[in-house]
């Protein structure tokens, strides 16, 4: 079993891929493979509307030039796959977005290839706007025939400075119990 999260803050070792890496440290203590990427200075450019990858079918976008058919290759190979963001004006980071859109696309072109996946959406806010960030990315696994995991509450933590969501009890709690969760149905399915 393999768990992969993606961070697109453009703060690397930040308040979202803290909160990402304490759903994969409880899922890696019950035995699931995880890694973290982080998209934080990568050139991630957003979808051409190409269409390229409805026509060659080959489960990558036709832009070879950056970070993405990378990422589009270990969701194909993770039974999770977690998306992380911090809120900019009430959104999703730009690096998000495009990575929403890219594989979301290539997904799409190819079957819905991630279909019956494991997703979850991680969102960081100062004060708040991160529903709206939380809600686009479990947008993407729901188009995708994806199952949308919970936790306690939203999967949502506060803090603005970097290592500030560390003090957010409630949120380093719902991260917990959402890779508790998630290790649990992991179980279930494969029984």
């Amino acid at each position: 079993m393999k768990a992969v999260a993606f961070c697109g803050s453009a703060r690397k070792n930040g308040n979202t891929a803290l909160l990402l890496n304490r759903v994969l440290e409880q899922l890696a203590s019950g035995g699931v493979e995880t890694e973290l990427v982080e998209l934080a200075g990568r050139e991630v450019p957003g979808c051409k509307a190409c269409m390229a990858c409805f026509r060659n079918k080959d489960q990558q976008c036709a832009f070879k030039k950056d970070v993405i058919n990378d990422c589009i290759a270990k969701m194909i190979d993770a039974d999770v796959i977690l998306l992380g963001s911090p809120t900019y004006f009430a959104d999703l980071s730009s690096e998000m977005k495009a990575l929403i859109d890219r594989a979301g696309m290539v997904a799409r072109a190819n079957g819905n290839m991630f279909k019956r996946k494991l997703g979850a959406g991680v969102a960081v806010q100062r004060r708040a706007g991160a529903i709206h960030v939380f809600d686009s990315m479990n947008h993407f696994f729901l188009i995708g025939e994806m199952i949308v995991v919970g936790s306690s509450y939203w999967n949502i933590g506060v803090g603005r400075e970097k290592g500030e969501v560390a003090g957010d009890e409630e949120g380093l709690a719902t991260m917990k119990t959402l890779g508790e969760n998630i290790g649990w149905l992991l179980k279930k399915m494969n029984q």
